[in-house]
């Protein structure tokens, strides 16, 4: 791995992990004991992303794994795709959770398609020979402009296409890659004519935008469809009619060399129980007054669903 590339690394797995609800530790989450690179050819590196969904689902994939013998190693989170793309490319992970339409467009941000399979297929010919993905799930968690329930009714808006005539007035706020990806703030753009009077770069969905929404800071977020934080504050997800935002079926994306026997059969078996109602669920857990751990979250979920 490039020094460069470590470095970026290392700097936003420090933030990821003062924002992860399972972080831990200061260390980079792409070296193990202090060894950087890959673990041995047994084992399967899993990483995740840096909010709350990619770790539960990344420690669901962990433990089955381990329940059927096969060797894992599970990284702290690591940061945005834009940090652990090129890590899986590079093999410094092996596997970690993904979400179609959205990666679809991070590796070709000309591609037009939006249902499911169409978007599945899409993607398993844009990656690279070294990498594929398994299963997709029926699990779906998209992007979505979010505004309060007052915002919603002030502007008389359902939708983004709604909302577009007063975007000059709302301040957005989301994670700081949301404002260059092609489906986020340029595609808003694009397709609804919608141009906001600011943008906050806060956290993926996170206590941040959370927090900036119902205090009023920002008019409209990028949170996620299935985040629990929705219906707890009664939170207003505006439709999208146009399809900015593609199906975003969540998927093992893993390297090739790794996507073999129980390996591959265990995933599969998930992605076949992983359903949207299941992720809201599992959020809404792990965000309740309990606050289990996401390792007690994920083997709930195991557990209810016969693995």
């Amino acid at each position: 791995m490039k020094r460069s590339l470590i470095a970026r690394i290392a700097v936003v797995a420090t933030a990821a992990l003062a924002l992860a609800a399972c972080g831990g530790g200061g260390s980079d989450p792409l070296q193990n004991g202090g060894s950087g690179g890959a673990a041995s050819g047994d084992t399967v590196v899993i990483g995740s992303a840096n909010f709350t969904e990619s770790q539960i689902v990344a420690n669901i994939y962990a433990q089955a794994l381990q329940a059927k013998g096969v060797k894992v190693d599970l990284r702290p989170p690591i940061g945005s795709r834009e940090t652990y793309y090129p890590a899986i490319q590079e093999g410094s992970i092996d596997l970690i959770p993904e979400y179609t339409g959205t990666l679809l467009q991070y590796i070709n941000k000309n591609a037009t398609e939006v249902e499911p399979d169409a978007v599945y297929n899409a993607l398993k010919a844009a990656l690279p020979q070294n990498l594929t993905v398994l299963d997709k799930s029926s699990a779906e968690d998209k992007d979505a402009v979010v505004v309060t329930q007052e915002t919603a009714t002030t502007y008389n808006a359902k939708s983004i296409e709604d909302l577009a005539a007063s975007c000059n007035q709302l301040v957005f706020g989301g994670p700081p890659e949301f404002q260059t990806r092609p489906d986020g703030i340029p595609g808003i753009q694009k397709t609804y004519n919608c141009t906001f009077k600011e943008y906050k770069a806060l956290d993926a969905g996170g206590p941040l935008t959370v927090a900036a929404l119902k205090n009023g800071d920002i008019q409209a977020a990028d949170i996620f469809t299935t985040d629990a934080s929705i219906v707890t504050n009664n939170f207003v997800v505006l439709a999208d009619p146009k399809d900015n935002f593609a199906a975003q079926n969540v998927v093992p994306l893993i390297t090739k060399a790794k996507a073999t026997g129980t390996t591959l059969d265990v995933l599969n078996q998930i992605s076949a129980k992983l359903t949207t109602d299941g992720l809201t669920k599992l959020n809404a857990e792990a965000s309740s007054d309990a606050k289990p751990s996401l390792q007690t979250v994920a083997k709930n979920w195991l557990s209810q669903n016969g693995f």
